[in-house]
């Protein structure tokens, strides 16, 4: 292991404390040494992506690296992201590389280094040459919604909307774990919409299956907690749930593990499912405020150094840590965003190589499709899938 990648791992278990002076003395040391060391770093550009994930403005990275902190969210939409990240306010998110350079008075190039801009079309011809072949994904809300999964904020249709009733503090109260040991019905009013078996994928992530089923996909990092990417087919190994997931559920007390299904019929019910041993209260293992992250979240620090494209989809990247993976990749590599809005890194810092694909998603996805030449491919899986979920249901 390169003295670069170690300190990323240290910086992935560890985040310095960077609010005091000898904290922010930490990372530009942790900065200049990963820089040094990095094997993939490419000459004549000091300014590489793939550096340990920092985000600056009023509010800081939490200390303990790996928890999941809250603060006062506005998610515009987000779909299954309030479970279990924190969206900074009052500065937009950037990562360490971005900060040191912009401290430091260096450049990363971006549309003033002379390079020919991008388009979607050269980035589907790289593909095709088999120039780019390890692809890393991120999915946000935005893959989900055409499903019909309503986000959280929407008046009326949001499931935030329909938790009023229960005369909790505020709508995120619900996946803080102190309140779930306290009143977890609110939570599992929730879940009863959002449970594996009520929606069905869309043609989004079949999109995502295909990239695997041609062996382009590195990995696909969601930040939903739908399950719809499994139900499409693409394995665990390829799969990274960032903010959890209902597959899967563990007793609070004894700490069994159990399949989430065994307890569906609880929840659509409207029961709160106890631990068959001890009785204790099951909890989906969905990444509440306060919970550690998954352990495959972590790795970001070898997927992203690997990738050779990186493909954003359905998201704002407003929350943290999952948004600052977008820095993550060589600053060489292209980057797609296909997404309603201009997000991110997209919008405050473009590259010569970013590509942004704005609007409808699925719009989007059917696009660079066309210009891969999948259309029938596309059309002959989905078949086969839907024929596949026709008969599971009956």
């Amino acid at each position: 292991m390169s003295l670069g990648l170690q300190f990323r791992v240290a910086a992935a278990r560890n985040v310095f404390p960077a609010a005091s002076l000898q904290g922010f003395t930490a990372w530009r040391n942790l900065w200049i040494c990963s820089q040094r060391n990095h094997p993939r770093r490419s000459f004549g550009s000091i300014g590489g992506r793939n550096l340990p994930l920092a985000s600056l403005g009023s509010g800081f990275i939490p200390t303990s690296g790996t928890s999941l902190q809250r603060e006062p969210l506005e998610c515009h939409g987000e779909m299954a992201i309030a479970c279990g990240a924190r969206r900074i306010q009052g500065g937009r998110q950037v990562s360490l590389s971005t900060t040191a350079m912009g401290i430091f008075g260096i450049s990363r190039g971006g549309d003033g280094s002379g390079n020919r801009k991008l388009t979607l079309q050269d980035v589907a011809e790289l593909i095709q040459k088999k120039e780019c072949h390890r692809m890393v994904v991120m999915a946000g809300a935005g893959i989900s919604t055409p499903s019909g999964i309503p986000d959280f904020r929407s008046p009326g249709s949001g499931l935030y909307s329909n938790l009023q009733h229960y005369n909790i503090p505020y709508p995120e109260a619900i996946f803080e774990i102190a309140y779930f040991f306290h009143n977890p019905k609110p939570f599992f009013t929730l879940a009863k919409e959002l449970y594996p078996g009520n929606y069905r994928p869309n043609y989004s992530h079949y999109f995502l299956r295909l990239l695997h089923d041609k062996g382009l996909l590195l990995r696909l990092y969601t930040q939903n907690i739908d399950g719809l990417e499994r139900v499409a087919g693409i394995p665990l190994d390829k799969l990274v749930e960032a903010h959890g997931t209902f597959a899967t559920a563990t007793c609070t007390a004894c700490r069994r593990s159990y399949p989430g299904e065994d307890f569906r019929g609880d929840v659509m019910a409207d029961k709160i499912p106890h631990c068959p041993v001890c009785t204790g209260l099951i909890k989906p293992d969905i990444v509440f405020f306060g919970e550690e992250l998954p352990h495959r979240f972590f790795l970001h620090v070898t997927d992203f150094p690997m990738a050779d494209v990186l493909f954003i989809i359905g998201t704002s990247l407003e929350v943290q840590p999952f948004a600052s993976l977008a820095d993550a990749v060589r600053s060489s590599i292209p980057r797609v965003l296909i997404n309603r809005d201009l997000v991110g890194p997209f919008a405050y810092q473009p590259q010569y190589n970013d590509v942004a694909l704005l609007g409808d998603v699925i719009s989007g996805v059917e696009k660079f499709v066309e210009l891969m030449g999948w259309q029938e491919e596309m059309q002959e899986l989905i078949r086969r899938e839907t024929k596949k979920l026709d008969a599971k249901d009956n």
